[in-house]
């Protein structure tokens, strides 16, 4: 059977990472939940996490927590997405902490843990939605009610902390000033209940460029860090902020060539929709030398987000299961491309995301 199309990483560079994410933020009082998400916690890579010196794992899916587990991670396991209901009994067996921001979902966590794990209650973190308009409490009288109830009415659950998030959604920057919107929350909390929360989480990896300014907000004590471990990419792309001393291009995509031929840019016929419903633009420049590599949409998710590491090639689009290059270039200049010959792509996260849940792709730690 084909190794290709395979996604290799490499060992060292992201134990680097993950290295540096701890030291960084241990310097500024704060822990480091890992988030395996990114990769969907594949066994293949998972194992640089399990050797790392993080106490805490995290992920959307109870599946990629429970798999860690059973690999022999003996740390914490956190659940980032709001539980449902339907899968409470999973999470209190399986996870030691949770995100919240339902009474109905508390209730059923609490039921739960008193009947499956009574001598050991789920920890709870409830989220505060600061504009970013995903989870979390808008009414911050409710999430700080909700909070008391909790402490005081839910004896299967331990009111570990607060936290929030911001830039998933609603594409927010996690300023000082808004990151620091959590602050008052918190100390609310704690004098309505009289004692200190564990955790104050104040976001995920585009809050990292909280710390490496040093304006974190005091108080903050926690970050749920998936991509800037992984990619250590969105921040500098999409923000301008250094990523340094972070490594890049830890992951690679390889995929097959399959197909080389001279071809016009423009389709031949009456044009109407694609596979997906779409009806794409089309530059017409002409016969141009394209190349086919075995590796599509179903994998990738978009086009737009891996990236020819060859000068000259070109990417245009493609199918389901099939990526179309221009490599017009790379013979102008000299050079050649062949059926067989493998090409190589850097990844951003939402293609890391897709191609690490595909099982057509190949997995390789370097």
């Amino acid at each position: 059977m084909s190794s290709y199309p395979r996604v290799t990483a490499k060992t060292e560079k992201l134990r680097e990472n993950i290295d540096t994410a701890i030291r960084e933020c241990k310097e500024a009082g704060i822990r480091v939940a890992g988030v395996i998400k990114g990769f969907h916690g594949i066994k293949e890579f998972l194992p640089v996490y399990l050797e790392s010196n993080l106490n805490e794992l995290a992920s959307s899916r109870i599946e990629q927590l429970k798999r860690a587990r059973d690999m022999g991670w003996t740390g914490g396991l956190m659940l980032v997405r709001v539980p449902m209901i339907s899968e409470a009994e999973d999470v209190v067996t399986i996870t030691d902490t949770s995100l919240n921001s339902e009474t109905a979902v508390l209730e059923a966590l609490n039921q739960a843990a008193l009947k499956l794990t009574p001598n050991k209650p789920h920890k709870v973190i409830l989220m505060a939605d600061l504009g970013d308009l995903r989870e979390g409490f808008w009414d911050k009288e409710e999430m700080i009610s909700t909070a008391v109830r909790v402490e005081k009415e839910m004896p299967g659950l331990h009111l570990a902390g607060v936290g929030t998030n911001i830039g998933c959604y609603g594409a927010l920057v996690p300023t000082k000033e808004k990151t620091e919107e959590l602050i008052p929350i918190a100390r609310e909390i704690e004098e309505r209940i009289g004692r200190k929360l564990e955790i104050v989480s104040g976001g995920a990896s585009t809050s990292y460029m909280r710390l490496t300014d040093g304006d974190m907000p005091e108080g903050v004590n926690h970050l749920r860090l998936g991509e800037n471990i992984l990619l250590a990419r969105d921040n500098e792309v999409y923000h301008g902020h250094s990523t340094e001393p972070m490594n890049q291009n830890i992951f690679t995509l390889q995929a097959e060539v399959i197909e080389v031929k001279d071809k016009p840019s423009y389709p031949q016929g009456q044009i109407h929709v694609d596979a997906f419903g779409h009806t794409p633009y089309y530059e017409d420049r002409g016969i141009r030398k394209r190349a086919l590599v075995a590796v599509g949409r179903v994998d990738i998710g978009d086009f737009n987000d891996i990236f020819p590491k060859m000068e000259g090639v070109e990417i245009l689009g493609g199918s389901s299961d099939h990526t179309i290059l221009d490599v017009q270039q790379v013979f102008d200049a000299g050079g050649e491309i062949k059926v067989g010959d493998i090409l190589e792509f850097d990844l951003n996260y939402g293609s890391l995301v897709f191609l690490t849940g595909s099982e057509n792709v190949h997995f390789v730690l370097e």
